[in-house]
């Protein structure tokens, strides 16, 4: 089949790839329609890893993505031919104890597309779990199918904040996936949400698009003060979304005491916390990895119109045009928020 292939370091093709699928009574077989580059598709295209996933040999890139089911196990009940469908891109061991203790996204064993040595979805066609496989309403198009996967990050970084009617949160980050926090925030329950970053066209992109949501950029403006100036005893809630190595030093003086701090950036290297700083306070550290049972809420949200996810996609690029679609992306533009790839 034909696959954007990760051949080495900043080298990509687009070539046929023999990738031996069976489908299983339980599984569906899966035409792509519409596929989102991911942060972490761009590092391994850089850097060849990301901590100790390692691409050490060709690799198909693609994580977040949405298709056309063109064929169905025999146990498949809930899902049928034709229906368009997202995915939910790990692969628990169901019997593992993970799996039994409701964090199946901790099973060592996950299989999760694009992360070495498991191969991504940017393929003619896939074989997938019915299970992972969720239909789309029909409200939904195929390119916010393909939104589900970063913005069930951003709720599930929403649900572990623990958030009550009326809090305020911090999100530090204007990424993609800073800008699904802030949103699920609000949807959450959230009264005011600040979002905080270094880069005026992402912001703009905000400003226009969630008007409901506070821009600030740090370099320009004094963040202290415009957090006091909406919660002048500190923020309810700190979201960390940039894995910059200084944000942990530095975040307690954001919140107020008994405040809560959702780790979801992944810094390159061990950063410094400021442990008395949270200490003194008594904030609540929590950490997420990836996301547990979110894709059929994140969906319902989506579906009520509830969460806007349209505006996250600014490139728009052709499957036949992939190669220039990453090297765009790798460039990091800073009007870009989400590159999607389209069928």
């Amino acid at each position: 089949m034909k696959a954007l292939v990760l051949e080495e370091i900043n080298k990509l093709s687009i070539r046929d790839i023999d990738i031996k699928e069976e489908l299983s009574p339980n599984d569906v077989r899966i035409e792509p329609q519409c596929v989102g580059i991911c942060g972490s598709d761009i590092h391994y295209y850089k850097y060849g890893k990301i901590g100790d996933f390692i691409v050490n040999e060709p690799m198909v890139l693609g994580h977040e993505a949405s298709g056309i089911i063109t064929e169905i196990g025999k146990n498949v009940k809930n899902l049928k031919v034709g229906d368009r469908v997202c995915m939910e891109p790990g692969i628990p061991n169901f019997q593992s104890e993970e799996t039994m203790n409701g964090i199946y996204n901790l099973d060592p064993e996950i299989k999760f597309w694009a992360t070495p040595p498991i191969h991504g979805c940017l393929r003619n066609s896939f074989v997938h779990p019915a299970i992972l496989t969720f239909k789309l309403p029909d409200n939904v198009s195929f390119e916010e199918g393909a939104t589900v996967e970063p913005v069930a990050i951003g709720m599930y970084s929403a649900k572990k904040a623990k958030i009550e009617p009326g809090d305020i949160a911090l999100v530090m980050g204007a990424g993609t996936i800073g800008i699904v926090t802030a949103i699920s925030a609000l949807a959450s329950g959230c009264s005011k949400v600040i979002i905080a970053d270094i880069k005026d066209e992402k912001l703009n992109i905000i400003k226009e698009n969630y008007p409901a949501i506070t821009t600030v950029n740090a370099l320009n403006v004094d963040l202290l003060e415009v957090v006091h100036n909406v919660a002048p005893r500190g923020v309810d809630i700190f979201f960390e979304a940039t894995g910059a190595k200084n944000m942990l030093s530095t975040f307690t003086k954001y919140v107020r005491p008994g405040a809560k701090a959702v780790l979801i950036g992944m810094p390159i290297e061990p950063v410094a916390l400021d442990v008395v700083g949270c200490q003194a306070k008594e904030v609540t550290l929590f950490t997420i990895f990836r996301y547990v049972n979110m894709f059929e809420k994140s969906l319902r949200l989506i579906s009520s119109k509830t969460l806007n996810v349209k505006p996250l996609i600014t490139q728009k690029y052709s499957f036949d045009d992939a190669i220039k679609a990453f090297e765009f992306a790798a460039s990091e533009p800073q009007d870009a928020i989400k590159v999607m790839l389209y069928k």
